[in-house]
């Protein structure tokens, strides 16, 4: 299993617009896509991104074909109107916390 990691800040004033995006289009579209959310911290303070979140496929091979596709293209396009400094990385699925 692989692991997609990701990583933003919500844009000031707009937070009811990012969290229903989120909730509505976002999660369905990674579900839609083939992966499958694990985790989402939400950092209140501290000098880290205020979002992390997680999600995993079952290889690479999907992972990559998952974050090539127009699909995952138009919805991080649509989370970035919403979010700045968005960053992601693949990494090895372990258990627990992973950074």
């Amino acid at each position: 299993m692989v692991k997609l990691l990701m990583s933003w800040d919500i844009q000031s004033g707009n937070e009811a617009e990012y969290f229903q995006f989120v909730i509505q289009e976002f999660v369905p579209g990674l579900l839609r896509l083939g992966l499958q959310p694990t985790e989402v911290w939400f950092t209140a303070y501290g000098d880290c991104p205020q979002i992390q979140a997680g999600g995993l496929a079952p290889d690479l091979a999907t992972m990559d074909n998952i974050i090539h596709s127009p699909d995952w293209d138009e919805l991080r396009q649509k989370l970035e109107s919403y979010v700045s400094d968005f960053h992601h990385k693949i990494i090895p699925a372990e258990g627990g916390f992973q950074l």
